[in-house]
């Protein structure tokens, strides 16, 4: 018989994401509703090593789900992938009571966690916490919509000074193994094309579409580039190589950079937040581990760490669509 559930502690880890704090809300105050103890872990996994627990209740969180980042902070630990590092976070939640995990966090955390659960036999619940919207088997994660707004509200400010300078913008934005942003964003803010890690478009192709753009009409133009696109070594290299090859357009580069990753949640990450919040205390509950709370269809799924890390979200290939038909 399953042991029962008193105290459950919540961290977050690696990159900071809009939404963090509202799913951090949502699992405190999950567990004041059901009448269990609620431990956070600051400085994520190197917090679980070294003990840097606090005690929350139902107002330790009030005022914190308009709040972009991480109260609990968030750290990358080289020492969770030592076994000793593993066998310290252990040994620290057992002297404190906790009885099982939420980890707020990215593939890099789900693998992390998986192998605790393996060594430990520890329950474990993950909720997907990255703007990038990389995780397989959830069709959003918390913070990439607030990060979408942000990029599109920024290239709705570039295009104002591009079209009264007949300006060429190119505009980095994040996404190192993954062009969702890129391509969401992309789309959103009517760039003229769209560079992701998925599609090599090529750079002859690319001053072919802007050549065709030009004698189009368009006077000025915006490339969204994700920083993982593979057209170039980086994003100036890219640059160089449109003034060299195309006349009467003044070539300008925005790297929006870790602006994406501030700010505000918008309200559609608030609330998916507090739903996978509940859902993760919910799940301990039934006595469920090894699994990454998702959504699908709108629907709070179980995907378990072994498929959630397995591959990365593949790209909408109807978007690519879209983009190449709306942009000509």
């Amino acid at each position: 018989m399953a042991k029962k559930l008193q105290k459950i502690a919540v961290l977050t880890s690696g990159g900071d994401s809009p939404g963090m704090n509202a799913a951090i809300r949502a699992v405190v105050r999950s567990c004041a509703y059901h009448g269990l103890e609620c431990v956070g872990v600051f400085r994520g996994l190197q917090g679980l090593i070294e003990g840097d627990f606090k005690m929350l209740d139902a107002r330790s969180v009030k005022n914190l789900i308009n709040r972009g980042g991480t109260f609990l902070k968030s750290a990358r630990s080289k020492d969770f992938h030592e076994k000793e590092g593993r066998e310290k976070a252990h040994l620290n939640l057992v002297n404190e009571g906790v009885d099982a995990l939420v980890v707020i966090g990215g593939d890099g955390t789900f693998r992390g966690a998986s192998i605790f659960i393996k060594e430990f036999n520890f329950p474990i619940v993950g909720l997907p916490g990255t703007i990038d919207n990389d995780i397989h088997g959830t069709d959003n994660t918390i913070g990439f919509d607030t990060a979408l707004n942000t990029v599109v509200e920024a290239i709705d400010k570039i295009r104002d000074t591009a079209n009264s300078h007949n300006r060429l913008f190119l505009v980095e934005v994040m996404g190192r193994d993954a062009g969702h942003i890129a391509l969401n964003a992309g789309i959103g803010a009517g760039a003229e094309e769209i560079l992701i890690p998925e599609e090599d478009m090529g750079k002859d192709r690319l001053i072919e579409s802007l050549e065709r753009s030009r004698k189009s009409g368009k006077t000025s133009s915006i490339i969204v580039v994700s920083e993982g696109d593979q057209i170039g070594k980086n994003i100036f290299e890219l640059a160089e190589f449109i003034k060299t090859n195309m006349e009467g357009y003044d070539v300008r580069v925005t790297v929006l950079g870790h602006v994406q990753r501030g700010g505000s949640p918008s309200c559609y990450d608030r609330v998916l937040a507090s739903r996978m919040g509940v859902a993760a205390v919910d799940a301990l509950l039934d006595g469920k581990r090894d699994i990454m709370i998702g959504t699908q269809n709108n629907k709070m799924v179980h995907v378990s760490f072994e498929e959630a890390i397995k591959e990365q979200q593949k790209i909408d290939l109807e978007l690519i669509r879209v983009a190449d038909i709306t942009s000509i």
